[in-house]
């Protein structure tokens, strides 16, 4: 069975792809400079700083002279960064020398940002003028019940007439990674949308932040200026309101989109309107190894294979039954068992072994999870025996397996022992 994964870049490495012309052009922005920088490595973000008067090349054994012995790899890595984002031009000449330029628009920039500072083209609203601007708990409800409505648009996508509150500018950036729709038939979710359902909120917020971004020019917008707003929009402060005038038309119907995702609260006043930051919008130039905004989890798994999830969420629910038999729901309790049947139908879906473990893990109950292993082993191997069974199947491999699960034993065909010792060296990694 063959495997998709989701790739979900940061906001740098979207930077880095960008063009070189348009990465210039990104550069004019001194919150783009700021946002740069502040994303460096601690030894690039020292070159970089270090470089900011020097108007003349730099030759690369001058550099390496600044580093111990020891620092050496984090060197290479650090130089290998500026270049990625054109901080760095490399040039190498015949006796194959190299020596390193600073890109001298952000050079420019980033100085009159040290000098004489930058203030955001819009300040917040004052109190007299908004009134009743939610607290940080509610706009955090607000983010969460938002993103939980989009995915459940996701998961429910085969029913046509659903409520859709996802513009269709948006929902068609989604149809060619997520969703796909063939001749007349409601849209339905691929295999990379199954998988999509499982991945942690920041993996799945920059998955959808690239997909905008990606698709930006069939929407008339550039994709420089689209990443300048968006890192722009991380310096704004969470929970105040700015005044919508102050955007352009183009920036308006950005935040529209990101109002559909919970990035950002609109509200309208007697004579102004205004967009509110949530924490999605002003954390979007945090790496994806932040920690700081996973939620609690809410699982747990037991020995016998039933698992009880402590949610109000439809959409856990939702996600639940993706690869177990949700047996009843009460108000906040969720009851379910892993079964063969239901992790076949996942398999089917192209959901792996791996990614069901996973989320398990990630989303076990507090007081589960600071148990080592958070998830029982015999769950996690059945579950691993099944995905072997069903990648062997795939492969039309598979001659038997045993019927009893606690031998977790299976035989396949000679001619296809290196696809399984590759696919079981994959699941132990």
């Amino acid at each position: 069975m063959p495997q998709v994964r989701i790739i979900a870049k940061n906001f740098m490495d979207m930077v880095a792809a960008l063009p070189a012309m348009k990465l210039d052009k990104l550069y004019e922005n001194a919150f783009i400079c700021e946002a740069i920088l502040r994303s460096l490595p601690p030894l690039a973000k020292k070159y970089a700083l270090q470089m900011l008067s020097i108007e003349v090349p730099v030759t690369a054994k001058s550099m390496e002279e600044w580093v111990l012995p020891d620092g050496v790899s984090k060197h290479r890595v650090a130089i290998d960064r500026l270049i990625q984002l054109r901080i760095f031009t490399e040039t190498v000449d015949r006796k194959r020398e190299a020596t390193y330029t600073v890109n001298p628009i952000f050079q420019t920039n980033l100085k009159k940002l040290l000098v004489h500072g930058v203030v955001l083209p819009r300040e917040p609203m004052p109190s007299n003028i908004t009134v009743r601007l939610p607290s940080l708990e509610d706009l955090e409800a607000f983010a969460l019940e938002q993103w939980e409505c989009f995915l459940l648009q996701l998961i429910n996508s085969s029913q046509i007439e659903r409520p859709s509150n996802i513009s269709s500018s948006m929902m068609k950036t989604f149809q060619r990674g997520l969703l796909c729709q063939r001749d007349r038939e409601a849209p339905r979710l691929t295999e990379s949308g199954f998988q999509f359902l499982l991945i942690d909120t920041n993996a799945q917020l920059w998955y959808i932040i690239r997909e905008y971004i990606s698709n930006s020019e069939e929407r008339g917008l550039d994709s420089a200026d689209l990443i300048s707003f968006l890192l722009e929009l991380s310096f704004h402060v969470t929970g105040e309101a700015y005044n919508i005038n102050t955007l352009n038309e183009r920036q308006k119907n950005i935040v529209k989109d990101l109002a559909d995702l919970g990035l950002i609260k609109l509200q309208q006043g007697r004579k102004d309107g205004w967009f509110i930051p949530t924490k999605l919008a002003t954390n979007l130039s945090v790496s994806l190894t932040d920690s700081s905004s996973r939620k609690q989890g809410f699982v747990v798994v037991e020995t016998n294979f039933r698992l009880y999830a402590y949610s109000t969420s439809k959409l856990h629910c939702e996600i639940l039954r993706l690869f177990s038999r949700v047996e009843y729901q009460l108000p906040n309790l969720i009851v379910g068992a892993i079964t063969k049947e239901s992790l076949y139908s996942a398999f089917e879906n192209g959901i792996t072994a791996d990614q069901i473990i996973s989320f398990l893990q990630q989303n076990a109950h507090p007081r589960v999870a600071e148990r080592l292993p958070s998830v029982p082993e015999n769950v996690t191997d059945q579950d691993l025996l099944e995905g072997t069974s069903d990648f062997a199947r795939g492969y039309n491999a598979l001659l038997w397996e045993e019927p009893d699960s606690k031998k977790m034993r299976l035989v396949v065909k000679a001619e296809n022992h290196t696809h399984m010792k590759e696919y079981l060296s994959r699941q132990r990694q």
